[in-house]
């Protein structure tokens, strides 16, 4: 939502000033040029990207508009998780979880936390990191290396579709300049016989060519890359907050000090405070006792 404040509010002041200046809002309209500009932009986008990051990129941008992000009591349930996990293997051993792991929608570890198992990409990097816990004698270091290098690849794919809005941006003041210079072509080609304000006219349409391509690019299409990159990273922290309990319970700490290492890795705004999580994570020990 507040992408879509950020956009009105920059076509609201252009207009805006616009108007102050003396100009009138119809001498901006010109769908020709827009058509141009967004139109081979969006054909380079095409071009230049394969299909899945085509679609990654239109999923992104729906989502981002949904705000479909890792709130607080999000993260707080995911803690709970790994701590429900961590204090099983504890309790139980590696194989009472095996099951689980095995299981489609995740078991009975996943159960109680819907909003956690309905994302398939991080329910998936639980098991998997949980079916090497149970499956390999792995070393610490060779465990810890293993998921940073899982994660740097999971950081490159969910980052391509804001580099590839981004690389449509820097286009778009090309694809502006391509509309503007299409206008003045138009404009010589007429200018036998037309007096000096039909000239002028269309020199001023050339013109909104180089201005929407500015416009679109710095306006909207550059923010816009600019906020999947941070949506981006706001899912990525969910699975290093994973990373970072297990590898921890793999070097032996117990689970309340491994949930504590990951807590800690959370932003200020949506960190739960240690008294708070210690709270809820007593409350989970008493009702399981």
């Amino acid at each position: 939502m507040i992408q879509i404040i950020g956009s009105v509010v920059v076509l609201a002041c252009v207009a805006v000033g616009f108007m102050i200046e003396g100009g009138k809002l119809l001498a901006l309209w010109h769908p020709a040029e827009f058509l141009i500009i967004v139109g081979a932009a969006f054909g380079a986008f095409l071009t230049s990207n394969p299909i899945k990051i085509v679609k990654a990129t239109f999923a992104d941008i729906v989502a981002l508009v949904r705000q479909e992000r890792y709130e607080h009591d999000d993260y707080v349930s995911l803690l709970k998780l790994l701590y429900d996990i961590l204090v099983k293997i504890r309790k139980e051993g590696l194989m009472a979880i095996e099951s689980d792991i095995d299981a489609p929608d995740g078991g009975a570890l996943f159960k109680k936390y819907p909003r956690i198992a309905q994302d398939h990409h991080l329910r998936q990097f639980i098991t998997d990191c949980l079916r090497l816990m149970v499956g390999g004698n792995l070393d610490p270091h060779e465990f810890e290396s293993l998921l940073d290098q899982e994660l740097e690849t999971f950081h490159q794919e969910i980052h391509e579709p804001s580099h590839a809005v981004q690389r449509m941006a820097d286009s778009l003041p090309g694809f502006g300049i391509v509309a503007a210079v299409l206008g003045i072509v138009n404009t010589m080609a007429s200018i036998a016989g037309a007096d000096t304000a039909s000239i002028g006219a269309r020199v001023a349409s050339a013109l909104v060519g180089t201005f929407l391509g500015i416009l679109i690019s710095y306006g909207f299409a550059g923010p816009l890359a600019a906020a999947m990159a941070h949506a981006a990273n706001d899912e990525a922290k969910a699975f290093e907050l994973v990373k970072m309990a297990l590898v921890a319970s793999v070097r032996g700490y117990v689970p309340a000090v491994a949930i504590e290492f990951s807590r800690k890795l959370l932003f200020s705004d949506v960190r739960p405070t240690f008294a708070d999580l210690e709270a809820q994570l007593k409350g989970k020990a008493r009702a399981s006792a």
